[in-house]
């Protein structure tokens, strides 16, 4: 492909013309260097990039795994007290995992197969993120292969949570963005806000979207934009999704806002702008590192790059917001990235075009590739426990935590997977262990919202009353019909409640060599 000026052009005829580039790309001034002619119309390389990110997963749930995750139990507790609201979260990413319960049931397989057909969408939507943007077949299938090739991205696709669906959703309003920036037509406004709106429902965290947005518009000459009622309808639409969750939170008294609070102060370890920096290169695999950052630069300094000077400008913003923050993961990041590979796919192809070299796409592809395929294990369970254990001790990788807990053998993620049945069947065994008098007025009293939600999901095998705990929505929930006259509690010693009741027992030890440390 060959870049030209895209502008107006004078006929044999004396007549000024509109050249038909300018015109794809956009009204006005703005323009792009690159030919939209040359760009083949196919998506097979898309397609294809898709199912195989989708095959890794569906194979992973079908023949791996290390169980359900801490989180997983919690969401499906969730899915049991339907609301417009969690402590924690909005409602959407619950409302399908109710829909997929009820259409696919709750195995470890069902759980995850939304989240990874959400994850291939991303890498098909991606290609053609980077094909509005005018990048060639090369660039589409570079982008699309680094979303597969991150490990962040693998990883939160490998088990359900609202993550999975965050990322899709935020590309779509990339895409959005690029098709309201060309066109500047109403109706995509209006599907912006959906998908800002959809968004807000999964996660809040799109109100940063919605601010670098709105910096980027004002920071262009595409401020002009604000006068039009295009963004105010985006914003309206998206509010007016959003409304019902912010009735809940009203009366409820705000529970998210604490839950916030408390989770800066005493959850997350404090982040440096240097260390979240490193730490998203890392995520990201670090081959892609200079794929993504050329690509940041490049739309952000270059002529070529300035009618989408936007996007850089939202990935600034967000950093900064962060980086201000403190107390914050480097994944949060991690939407951004779908859309800095399609730029960054673009600045390569540049590159690659100008110099010549046959060999140099091949070999960027294969590398890109060979290191996600090397990183994966970091991320999703494709090796058993003690080969991955045996793998990341060769590579000199201790086990992490973005959290300020005490670790075991394994990661916080994968450890997070473990001994949830093994703790629920030793409950079962203390709860058989009651008169059936007893066992009428029993309750079961757990830490947080993994035991809790264990409890809950394995129990009903075993006939066990449901949980109670004052963790996210559990607190919210309450204890229910509970009298607190027989309580089975997990964790504590007996020392603590000897105050409270007139005989205290410790019924039993629970113990996992591979599990987080506070739970045994």
């Amino acid at each position: 492909m060959r870049g030209r000026t895209a502008g107006t052009r004078v006929e044999a005829d004396g007549e000024s013309r509109v050249d038909p580039v300018s015109a794809r790309i956009g009204a006005g001034s703005h323009y792009s260097v690159l030919s939209r002619a040359n760009i083949p119309g196919g998506i097979a390389p898309l397609l294809l990039l898709a199912l195989l990110k989708l095959s890794v997963h569906l194979v992973t749930n079908a023949f791996g795994g290390y169980g359900y995750v801490r989180d997983e139990l919690y969401y499906l507790a969730c899915s049991d007290h339907m609301a417009w609201g969690y402590v924690d979260h909005p409602p959407l990413s619950v409302a399908v995992l109710w829909v997929s319960r009820l259409l696919f049931g709750d195995s470890l397989f069902a759980l995850r197969f939304l989240p990874a057909a959400s994850g291939a969408t991303v890498v098909f939507l991606t290609g053609l993120l980077t094909r509005e943007l005018g990048g060639g077949r090369y660039a589409q299938i570079l982008a699309a292969l680094c979303v597969i090739a991150a490990p962040l991205l693998l990883g939160m696709d490998s088990i359900f949570s609202m993550n999975s669906y965050e990322i899709l959703l935020w590309t779509v309003a990339f895409y959005l963005i690029v098709l309201v920036l060309k066109r500047e037509e109403r109706k995509y406004w209006l599907f912006l806000g959906v998908a800002l709106g959809l968004g807000l429902l999964n996660k809040i965290s799109v109100l940063w979207l919605g601010a670098g947005l709105a910096v980027g518009l004002l920071l262009t000459s595409r401020r002009k934009m604000l006068l039009t009622p295009g963004p105010w309808i985006a914003a309206g639409v998206a509010l007016l999704l959003f409304l019902p969750h912010i009735i809940w939170q009203v009366l409820n008294g705000y529970p998210t806002l604490e839950f916030i609070r408390n989770a800066g102060s005493g959850k997350y370890a404090a982040l440096s702008p240097v260390e979240m920096f490193l730490q998203q290169a890392l995520f990201m695999n670090p081959l892609t590192l200079p794929i993504w950052l050329s690509g940041l630069i490049y739309f952000l300094t270059s002529k070529p790059g300035r009618p989408w000077r936007i996007l850089p400008l939202i990935y600034l913003v967000v950093f900064l917001i962060l980086a201000i923050t403190k107390y914050v993961k480097a994944v949060y990041l991690g939407p951004l990235f779908p859309m800095l590979f399609a730029t960054g796919a673009i600045s390569v192809e540049q590159f690659v075009l100008a110099l010549h070299w046959r060999w140099i796409k091949p070999a960027i592809l294969v590398l890109v590739l060979g290191a996600g395929i090397a990183l994966a294990p970091f991320v999703i369970a494709v090796l058993p426990v003690e080969t991955y254990i045996s793998y990341a001790q060769a590579l000199g990788v201790a086990p992490a935590t973005a959290e300020k807990n005490e670790l075991g053998r394994l990661p916080q993620h994968f450890a997070d997977m473990f001994g949830w049945e093994k703790m629920v069947e030793s409950v079962a065994q203390a709860y058989e262990s009651l008169s059936p008098d007893e066992k009428t007025k029993c309750a079961i009293l757990c830490n947080n919202y993994g035991e809790a939600g264990a409890i809950d999901f394995f129990g009903r095998r075993y006939r066990l009353p449901g949980s109670i705990c004052g963790h996210n929505n559990y607190w919210l929930w309450g204890p229910g019909d509970a009298t607190g006259e027989v309580v089975i509690r997990l964790g504590g010693s007996p020392e603590a409640f000897r105050a409270a009741y007139a005989e205290v027992t410790q019924a039993g030890l629970f113990k996992d060599e591979y599990c987080m440390p506070y739970e045994n």
